[in-house]
């Protein structure tokens, strides 16, 4: 593959997997302006912890912070060509959707969010986590999020030009070269 043209990068694997640091290291050794974009919102204590530590952990290593819950879509098209952006996480980025827009209205934005991935110039890293290798949800809700999850996750490796896959630390590349 050429490493000028852009690249798809997806990054997939359970909770603490080691998904976001592989991320990070991985997007400042990409040529190009590192762009941080954030998915998380603060919507209790504990998840302003959660943003806090990882706002933290990348103090410094990025040229921008991008902060955007709900048109990822349009925050990865607005970005300046020659970037290298992170997107972390789709997950997070997914229940956004679900609260504040409802399932059925979700799916346009993961359409939109679709094709920026194919038009973008930039090469664009995207972490996501595994969440169908568990017990099947009790409520209907999280069944609907697992399996919509699941989609997207499909939609998202089938775009991408590399497929990682994170297990303790380790990443395992399952579709594209080895970066």
């Amino acid at each position: 593959m050429n490493h000028e043209e852009n690249r798809v990068i997806f990054v997939v694997g359970g909770a603490r997997s080691g998904k976001s640091r592989f991320g990070e290291q991985l997007v400042l050794r990409l040529p190009g302006k590192a762009v941080y974009i954030a998915t998380g919102e603060v919507t209790d204590e504990e998840m302003k912890e959660r943003i806090a530590r990882h706002q933290q952990r990348r103090e410094g290593l990025f040229e921008r912070t991008v902060e955007e819950p709900l048109d990822l879509a349009g925050a990865v098209m607005a970005q300046p060509e020659n970037s290298v952006l992170l997107v972390d996480c789709l997950s997070v980025y997914l229940g956004n959707l679900f609260y504040h827009e409802k399932p059925a209205f979700s799916y346009s934005r993961l359409d939109s969010l679709y094709e920026a991935l194919t038009e973008t110039t930039n090469t664009i890293i995207l972490i996501s986590n595994e969440v169908g290798e568990g017990i099947v949800p009790d409520n209907e809700m999280s069944r609907i999020y697992r399996d919509a999850h699941g989609w997207m996750n499909q939609k998202v490796a089938s775009i991408a030009d590399v497929v990682i896959r994170m297990t303790c630390g380790i990443p395992q590349y399952i579709k594209g070269e080895t970066l």
